[in-house]
């Protein structure tokens, strides 16, 4: 890459002291646009996350944690002892950002609150992700992304009108949008650091990410009174607008948020009356005859194979797409065409294929250059480097169990 465009994060420097999946992910996303991503993990137990998910044949090393630790070092460091901290502090001095998602009030315990950090380099950024925030009376309690889809109003909208609420999506889920709420967040700060040439704390939560998507929930209750129950697939403002089975076992999403569309369907369908029926043809109406206008939709989508419905609503410009399982996924050409697949080889997995950078940069794309480290693998080099360590020094810090 040239001179000319270098990666927007080039030159900044994290420190990733965080376990399982939301601040890593978001420290993930910085070392895809450059930034040079330090892994801490504790000496001989390490981030759990290498051993959450499907095995990749590497030991201690799972497939998720080859995915989400993408990119970066990784060294030891036992932050709950005072050596361990007093190291840290050391590395904080040199680092632009440190990610932290443990439980509030844990590195303020160690000894590293931001009081602490900002005090030998107020420059720092602090990206503290936890599962509902830094302050008010649940700030202490234990969650993760399940307790924040509960909470934040998601999971009780998810699943079927008359059914239980469901997990919406992956259970990590709320980690994912927080992860990308952090990385924004770090962008900002830096942004800012620019012109005052200081650094500040990101207090994020699970569940205030997961409440931020929840449209005209909060407005509509506040100003109407509305409760909004579960609705399945569909979408109360409009229709037809939702999930649909076709012929041979497939399903389709389609949307048609207003009138024109709906016009348009009725083309796709071969059913242009229907557009001049009063009981279909404004969106109000539509609505208030939901079962009779999906009914139909229904009936024309069952009537023939997935890829027919996509194609004749491709045709007619009617939003239109197949619900993809990750098999079909790999062989769709848009994936394709958009460099969603990353595979990197390794020693002992052999390929491993990841998911590609988003988004998508047009001068300075985001890269994949490496899996997810082996536990301390850069210690030597790390301390060496950064902390003018010799290499006896590191051999006793060894020994102490510090690293």
């Amino acid at each position: 890459m040239g001179e000319n465009n270098a990666l927007p994060l080039a030159g900044i420097r994290v420190l990733d002291a965080a376990t399982y999946i939301a601040a890593p992910v978001a420290a993930a996303i910085l070392s895809e646009f450059g930034a040079e991503v330090i892994k801490i993990e504790k000496p001989g137990i390490g981030d759990p996350l290498r051993r959450f998910g499907a095995p990749s044949g590497r030991p201690d090393a799972s497939l998720f944690w080859m995915n989400e630790s993408r990119n970066k070092r990784g060294i030891t460091l036992d932050l709950g002892k005072p050596e361990g901290a007093e190291l840290f502090k050391r590395m904080a001095v040199k680092a632009d950002v440190v990610c932290e998602n443990f439980r509030p009030g844990t590195f303020e315990r160690w000894g590293l609150g931001y009081d602490v950090l900002s005090a030998i380099n107020p420059g720092l950024v602090l990206l503290r992700i936890s599962a509902y925030g830094q302050t008010g009376p649940w700030a202490g309690k234990i969650g993760f992304a399940r307790m924040a889809h509960a909470l934040s109003g998601v999971g009780y909208l998810a699943g079927e009108p008359d059914g239980a609420p469901v997990n919406p999506g992956p259970s990590s889920l709320a980690d994912y949008v927080c992860a990308v709420y952090g990385a924004l967040g770090v962008t900002l700060a830096l942004r800012e650091r620019d012109a005052s040439g200081k650094g500040q704390v990101i207090d994020l939560s699970l569940v205030e990410a997961m409440f931020r998507s929840l449209d005209q929930t909060l407005p509509n209750y506040k100003m109407h009174g509305h409760v909004r129950e579960r609705t399945g697939s569909q979408t109360p403002a409009a229709a037809p607008n939702r999930n649909f089975p076709t012929g041979g076992g497939g399903w389709v999403s389609l949307s048609c948020t207003n009138d024109k569309m709906f016009q348009r369907l009725c083309q796709a369908m071969g059913r242009p009356e229907l557009a001049e029926d009063l009981r279909y043809a404004l969106s109000d109406d539509r609505i208030a005859h939901r079962d009779e206008v999906e009914g139909i939709t229904q009936d024309w989508t069952t009537s023939m194979p997935r890829e027919a419905v996509v194609e004749a609503c491709d045709k007619f410009e009617v939003p239109c797409a197949p619900i993809l399982s990750i098999a079909d996924i790999c062989a769709h050409p848009q994936f394709l065409a958009r460099d969603m697949f990353v595979a990197l080889q390794d020693e002992l997995a052999g390929e491993v294929v990841l998911p590609g950078v988003v988004p998508k940069l047009s001068r300075t794309p985001g890269q994949v250059k490496s899996l997810g480290p082996d536990m301390g693998q850069d210690n030597s080099t790390i301390y060496r480097e950064l902390l003018d360590l010799s290499e006896d020094e590191i051999a006793g810090l060894r020994g102490r169990a510090v690293i």
